[in-house]
């Protein structure tokens, strides 16, 4: 069935809105992909915060037009898909890297990164690095990790003499030596 104009219009006005304001984009292509594959796909994209779209390589490219992604898009050719995310860059990666690895018909094109046009390797690589949280996380334990020690070391101090006079008390080390009239 074919597309009207104005629905062509319509889908490369939102189209473009949306490539505007995302940081990362994922180009990709698939063959014989069945609608349960495509599902699962954009169930898994769903929930790491991407979107995705099948979309004609014409209307991607005047979609592009004016924004970080514009370059990517250009001059494509064959069956092309797009994810995109405004969000980590990490998790769209790793989310399209297990479902290619599960599914061989769907391979990468090209990508995008905080505005920077990466090629198939990195964001194979990218997939394989920690998300954001990981890193934060991991950062704020180095960086608590030497308060944490001096803390302790202070600490041990007081109670290293504690754990010593309270032996001493239990040995009756610290008996009562002094004259009755004192």
């Amino acid at each position: 069935m074919a597309v009207s104009r104005a629905k062509k219009t319509e889908q490369v006005e939102k189209l473009s809105t949306e490539l505007k304001s995302v940081s990362s984009v994922i180009v990709a292509t698939y063959s014989k992909l069945t609608v349960a594959q495509d599902y699962e796909l954009r169930k898994t994209l769903r929930t790491s915060g991407a979107k995705y779209r099948v979309i004609k390589n014409t209307l991607a490219e005047r979609a592009a037009k004016g924004t970080k992604v514009e370059e990517v898009l250009k001059g494509l050719a064959g069956v092309t898909s797009i994810a995109y995310t405004q969000g980590d860059p990490v998790a769209l990666a790793k989310a399209l890297a297990k479902y290619a690895k599960d599914n061989p018909e769907f391979t990468f094109k090209a990508g995008v990164v905080e505005g920077r046009v990466v090629s198939i390797k990195e964001i194979e690589s990218l997939a394989t690095m920690p998300s954001k949280e990981e890193l934060y996380s991991k950062l704020l334990f180095l960086l608590n990790a030497p308060a944490q020690r001096l803390a302790t070391v202070i600490n041990a101090t007081g109670r290293d003499l504690a754990v010593v006079l309270n032996q001493g008390v239990e040995k009756e080390k610290f008996a009562n030596n002094a004259p009755a009239g004192v």
